[in-house]
């Protein structure tokens, strides 16, 4: 049983820049994913970027490339999305999620491969 809790959203205006925390804790595995996904209202979810835990591979939705870095502290079990250069169609409600076993490119792109969801929060970017 894996638990993911996600905090550091909230309400910034255009062009600024706000940090995501995704803390995990229970059962985690050394060989595992951790990704973020965002849905907007009326929209489909949508990959954002993802890590792999030991190694530290990182992976990008194409079109967030440059603005947004995700990273993971190992000793605290948490992972981060930093994002810049917000704009109002960043506007979603943000999850980090869990993907069991080793990255794949491919796979941790699909949010079907993930185990474990938290309850999202919330980046409002204004205009």
């Amino acid at each position: 049983q894996v638990q993911l809790v996600e905090s550091g959203g909230g309400l910034v205006q255009a062009g600024g820049s706000l940090r995501l925390s995704c803390a995990a804790s229970g059962r985690t595995f050394s060989s595992h994913a951790m990704g973020w996904f965002r849905q907007a209202p009326g929209k489909e979810r949508e990959f954002v970027a993802a890590i792999s835990w030991t190694v530290g591979s990182t992976y990008y939705s194409d079109s967030l490339k440059g603005r947004f870095t995700v990273s993971r502290d190992n000793a605290k079990n948490t992972v981060y999305l930093q994002m810049n250069s917000l704009k109002p169609e960043d506007t979603a409600v943000y999850y980090c999620a869990r993907r069991p076993g080793p990255s794949s490119a491919v796979l941790v792109r699909r949010a079907s491969e993930y185990d474990y969801w938290g309850q999202g929060t919330q980046v409002t970017v204004s205009s």
